[in-house]
């Protein structure tokens, strides 16, 4: 309808235009030419392409909050949570699990974080996503069982959990220790973060042995005390 529209549109009259000039007012014709005309047909329905109504489920996806930290969370859900999150790492987009890890990760992101054993600058989440596909880590990638080995209540805001994982590739295993810490304070007051993540068995990050064995020598001089 648009085309045959433009097709017959004609020149169309305006009301003359005002001319100041010589002491005297005179008044000039200024058609409108087919080209200004097709413009105007275009516009009209390219506009009536534009839908004038949102969906009706447009509030609710505004209402809901990306996954990761929630106050009622106890410290074994928010370990349980992150690991579905990483077994189904890229649903519903690639890497969405190591965003949800992003989220309970408790370091400073202007500071060094020893959050996978040894300091590494983590401000940019490109960085973190690389260390999760390290190959000390990319076992818990999609990874098919896991399994709890300990846990540990250093302290009342403060718990560790030792978990086996096999991963989706052959012979692809290992173990890893979750740190989380109970915030206390500040926006965060009440919520379990992810103070570090650590493979017991990588040089990279090896260190995990040492921390446990401190934590029961600590809990153990505690119950002495």
């Amino acid at each position: 309808m648009a085309s045959s529209a433009a097709a017959t549109a004609k020149p169309i009259a305006l009301p003359p235009a005002l001319i100041r000039g010589g002491g005297c007012c005179c008044w000039t014709a200024r058609p409108v030419t087919a080209g200004v005309a097709r413009l105007r047909v275009s516009a009209s329905a390219a506009s009536s392409d534009v839908p004038d109504f949102l969906s009706s489920n447009w509030l609710e996806t505004r209402k809901r909050k990306p996954f990761g930290p929630r106050l009622n969370f106890t410290a074994e859900e928010a370990v349980e949570y992150q690991l579905e999150s990483l077994k189904y790492n890229d649903q519903p987009r690639q890497d969405y699990g190591i965003e949800v890890m992003y989220r309970f990760a408790g370091f400073d992101p202007f500071e060094r974080s020893t959050y996978f054993g040894r300091h590494f600058d983590l401000g940019q989440f490109e960085r973190f996503r690389r260390l999760f596909h390290h190959s000390a880590y990319r076992v818990l990638l999609g990874h098919k069982e896991r399994e709890i080995l300990s846990s540990l209540w250093v302290e009342e805001n403060r718990f560790k959990q030792r978990i086996w994982v096999q991963g989706a590739r052959p012979e692809e295993e290992e173990i890893f220790q979750f740190t989380m810490v109970q915030r206390v304070g500040g926006s965060w007051d009440g919520y379990w973060l992810t103070e570090s993540l650590i493979n017991d068995g990588d040089a990279f990050s090896g260190i995990g042995f040492f921390f446990i064995l401190e934590d029961v020598i600590r809990v153990a001089y505690w119950q002495v005390a």
